[in-house]
């Protein structure tokens, strides 16, 4: 009993020694390495991001309450949400699998054998032999190959971890986006119906007056084409709304159907501009980007255990317990026990060690590239939501003016058209003209909404919950 004790002593000495060696690179963050530029092209607001915009939840900011219960449901119900945190768990268990690793692994064995035989010396006549052994088996980690592993897992984790948001984010904008989406295809649903109803009227008039010969049959069938092409358009945002229903339903983590809506897009109020902040706080701020450095961290951990397996694997074995070749004094003979320490590793196997540690190497360059890309792809999608809200804006209120006068020349056509002063053509034309830029109107207020959904979502978005913010920040510290 005294040896085992001294052999797990030696043991604990052992790996505290060698606790500082470990083969392999060392992670440095890649964020150092990227050249950002100094502003974005499009920020009218360039101030740097305070902690209260940084943690905002940014879909609060468009006061729609019935969007932000929507939301509520899709991060409590949606099928990707809750495969991401089944992943985190996967992830936090494997961190657990590569700790044990660390530790010596304590078992038993027992025992029954007859035979003529003994640890492969025969012996005259045949012999019962009963034993009964606790074991131990652990490999010191001399060259950190185990605690390696275990910094790749635990990195693993912490991405997997990004990886929830990442989703979580994407969900989020999908349903916002999809949400007024639906708003604009059922306003322009109902402009369809409302030009429907006032061409229908327009087309009785013109029967009419068509019956009693005033006008010719080309200013009726002109009528009837007119109509005919506003009872067209609402069949299909009846259809456009249905699909994008079932979208959002889907998004939910529902089944598909109607949805209810809060305010009308027409009424919809654009949320304030917010401060992007400069460009170098965007790879501290999206967690695509924390996801890859922190895949980035874990490829490079595991060229560690590439280069520890170059060098030999020092095993400690140990053994108590009783033998006997009679089962009823199994217990009362004197304790067995042995130990012993085995040395292993490689002397010549044709560069096979050198190869993996090589593979592991291209890996993480690999990774490494993959990090760059999500960091200047981010830039990009900053700068093109900041230039998409900045000419959309521009575009709205030149659509509003358009609106505007399409809708006062389609009265004053109407007038002359009455008044016998021009002809049906004009008439049609000023009715064909205002129908398309209320169409026009509706799908641009509905970018430019979409166009803020998609600067919140480059931005990285706003935490959950102060929780979050602080569990992932601790994260990101160790």
């Amino acid at each position: 009993m005294k040896h085992r004790i001294s052999l797990v002593v030696i043991a604990l000495h052992s790996i505290f020694v060698f606790e500082a060696c470990k083969v392999g690179p060392n992670f440095k963050a890649a964020r150092n390495e990227i050249d950002s530029a100094a502003i974005y092209r499009y920020d009218s607001i360039q101030l740097a991001m305070q902690d209260s915009v940084l943690n905002i939840s940014w879909w609060e900011l468009f006061a729609d309450p019935v969007l932000e219960e929507l939301i509520e449901i899709g991060l409590r119900e949606n099928k990707d949400v809750l495969i991401a945190s089944s992943r985190i768990e996967q992830a936090s268990a494997q961190l657990g699998l590569t700790k044990a690793d660390l530790w010596p692994s304590i078992g038993y064995s027992a025992g029954a054998v007859r035979g003529n035989v003994v640890q492969g010396a025969p012996i005259d006549g045949a012999t019962n032999i009963f034993t009964g052994f606790g074991t131990l088996n652990w490999e010191l980690d001399f060259w950190g190959k185990f605690r390696r592993a275990n910094e790749a897992a635990r990195a693993e984790l912490i991405a997997t971890d990004y990886g929830r948001r990442t989703v979580q984010i994407g969900l989020i904008s999908s349903i916002v986006g999809t949400y007024y989406q639906l708003l604009d295809f059922r306003w322009r649903e109902y402009i369809s119906r409302k030009t429907l109803e006032l061409r229908q009227e327009s087309l009785n008039i013109i029967q009419a007056r068509y019956d009693n010969g005033i006008v010719p049959e080309i200013d009726l069938n002109q009528a009837q084409i007119q109509r005919a092409i506003a009872a067209s358009a609402v069949p299909l945002y009846q259809r456009q709304v249905a699909q994008t229903e079932n979208a959002l339903g889907i998004l939910l983590g529902r089944n598909p159907g109607p949805i209810t809506l809060g305010v009308e897009l027409d009424n919809q109020k654009l949320p304030p501009d917010i401060p992007v902040g400069l460009p170098s706080m965007l790879m501290e701020r999206r967690p695509d980007i924390l996801q890859a450095e922190a895949l980035l961290h874990a490829q490079t951990a595991r060229i560690g255990v590439a280069v520890a397996q170059r060098f030999p694997a020092v095993s400690l074995t140990g053994l108590l317990g009783v033998a006997s070749n009679d089962i009823s004094t199994l217990t009362s003979n004197d304790p067995a026990f042995s130990a012993g320490a085995a040395l292993l590793g490689p002397i010549f196997e044709f560069g096979k060690n050198k190869r993996r540690v090589e593979v592991e190497r291209k890996k993480t360059e690999q990774v490494l590239y993959e990090y760059e890309r999500t960091v200047i792809t981010a830039f990009q999608e900053v700068e093109d939501a900041l230039v998409e809200i900045h000419t959309l804006k521009d575009e709205l209120q030149a659509r509003q003016d358009h609106v505007t006068a399409a809708q006062n020349a389609q009265n004053l056509s109407k007038e002359r058209y009455d008044k016998g002063v021009t002809s049906f053509l004009e008439l049609i034309e000023s009715q064909r003209q205002a129908f398309e830029a209320e169409l026009s109107l509706s799908e641009t207020t509905q970018k430019l909404f979409n166009g803020y959904v998609k600067l919140y979502k480059a931005l990285g978005g706003g935490w959950l919950s102060e929780e979050e913010m602080n569990v992932a920040q601790q994260n990101v510290n160790e």
